[in-house]
């Protein structure tokens, strides 16, 4: 099947509220097009050098969402453009893209990456270091980002109660994080191979590559 026959099959099967991210990272432009030509416009990118090269050259209401790990030296690249950061996992982190975006004169949306996963490799913030975060008055005087939910990553197992669990995690730690950020919408689980057990388990947005355009090369 083509990329454009792919995207619109797994749109169909996606709910209203879930919003898919195309994760176009390693694919070329011409990729992204026939993606485009759908009328999609969210994509994923997790290098920022790639993210930058691809703004610069495809269409300007393309919605760029960085959904890899971000170094703060790397924030001032994306700054001036990029719709929303996804994994974000530390307090300085967070300031750095404050003080990036208040350079350009805009409020940057952002997701907290919380630590889900029962693999030491994946990033994120424990249910402790994100309360110490949302609860603390610097936190509060950051005007250019905007906390908008939540993201997080499932162990990489074909056991799918264990990563039934750890979205349901996520889901608890959302809820409770309304109560003290009440605008929050978003919360951010579910790639190619476990977006149905995230939708089931209350994502409202999902991540998705290689059931659209095919096997990273």
């Amino acid at each position: 099947m083509s990329i454009k026959e792919n995207l619109i099959e797994i749109k169909k099967s996606l709910p209203e509220h879930v919003t898919l991210v195309a994760v176009s990272k390693t694919k070329p432009n011409e990729a992204l097009l026939e993606a485009f030509e759908t009328g999609h416009r969210v994509f994923g990118e997790n290098k920022v050098q790639e993210m930058v090269q691809k703004w610069e050259t495809l269409p300007k209401d393309i919605e760029w969402h960085m959904i890899g790990h971000l170094q703060r030296n790397k924030v001032k690249y994306i700054a001036e453009f990029v719709s929303l950061i996804h994994g974000v996992d530390s307090f300085r982190l967070l300031k750095e893209i404050n003080k990036q975006a208040l350079k350009h004169n805009r409020t940057v949306d952002c997701l907290l990456q919380m630590h889900i996963a029962q693999e030491e490799t994946k990033f994120g913030l424990s249910a402790e270091e994100l309360n110490a975060v949302v609860g603390s008055e610097e936190f509060e005087q950051l005007q250019n980002i905007q906390v908008c939910g939540l993201m997080g990553m499932a162990t990489f197992t074909e056991n799918k109660e264990q990563v039934r669990q750890e979205f349901a995690f996520l889901k608890q730690n959302f809820e409770s994080l309304q109560k003290k950020l009440p605008n929050i919408k978003i919360l951010s689980m579910g790639m190619s191979g476990d977006f149905d057990i995230a939708i089931e388990e209350g994502s409202t947005m999902v991540r998705i590559g290689s059931s659209i355009f095919g096997a990273r090369q």
